[in-house]
């Protein structure tokens, strides 16, 4: 992909919206209400080029969420789509970067607001994001089993890493969906809200993340997603590693001058 620069933002899609506010945050809105927002091609590309223009911005958070209109976060992959592929054109689709390994790989970390169902490539966004906040009354799950395929984009991987191999094979297996509060009880959520609180409860996350130093969060995210990805000896060693990094930047200086000072930092990114 070519490079993308953070002018992006201001640009007009057809299937994504975004808003940006004066606390870093920038939210991107997958708009396919007469599809519940299923990710079809346009999607996958214009959601692609927001999420690299955030990287590109000064924005220290992003918001993936998707349209009110259809009570729908993402309700899954455009299955007209695949069902005209073969499985050449499949492999040609798979390859990588997806928008999924786009949202997992981001520097900027990204909260995955879930205002509705998530489901199939829908579960799968939201998973790659690296907090999920869902409203109650929405339904999360991986059906693909019932149109006699898998999950393929990162479902099989990425769910047994959050709720645990059982888990994932009940939900893969028996394509079954599941509300939000059992979502929640078994790890596949980190919060629940009421409809009405939704935007309470992802701002107060998003301006907590917002205030801190935008190098410091990249290697936080980084380190983290490094522990699914190696064995805890080289990740510790990989930790150590990203650590002594910071100690080379402005920002690291400024949160402990600021510390001792008793004053807020003022983060200069680098």
């Amino acid at each position: 992909m070519t490079e993308v620069s953070a002018e992006a933002l201001d640009e007009e899609y057809e299937t994504v919206r975004v808003e940006r506010d004066g606390d870093g945050t920038v939210t991107a809105t997958i708009d396919r209400p007469d599809a519940r927002n299923a990710l079809n091609a346009t999607v996958r590309e214009e959601l692609t080029t927001v999420l690299h223009a955030i990287e590109a911005s000064d924005a220290r958070v992003a918001v993936l969420t998707g349209s009110a209109a259809c009570n729908a976060f993402v309700a899954g992959a455009d299955v007209s789509e695949l069902r005209e592929r073969d499985m050449l054109e499949q492999r040609r689709a798979s390859e990588r970067p997806r928008v999924y390994e786009t949202v997992a790989d981001l520097g900027t970390p990204v909260v995955a607001r879930i205002n509705g169902h998530a489901l199939g490539g829908g579960l799968e966004l939201a998973m790659a994001c690296d907090i999920r906040v869902a409203q109650r009354g929405g339904k999360l799950g991986q059906p693909e089993i019932n149109l006699g395929i898998i999950p393929g984009g990162g479902g099989t991987q990425r769910l047994p890493r959050l709720v645990g191999e059982g888990q994932a094979m009940k939900l893969i297996l028996t394509g079954d969906l599941i509300g939000v509060e059992e979502a929640h009880d078994i790890g596949l959520v980190d919060e629940v809200s009421d409809p009405e609180t939704l935007d309470e409860a992802v701002t107060a996350i998003t301006e907590s993340i917002a205030e801190k130093s935008s190098v410091a969060l990249q290697y936080a995210k980084e380190s983290v997603r490094a522990a699914s990805r190696m064995d805890i000896e080289n990740g510790i060693d990989y930790e150590a590693e990203l650590f002594a990094q910071l100690f080379a930047t402005e920002d690291k200086n400024e949160g402990i001058d600021a510390f001792f000072e008793e004053r807020e930092p003022e983060w200069h990114g680098r």
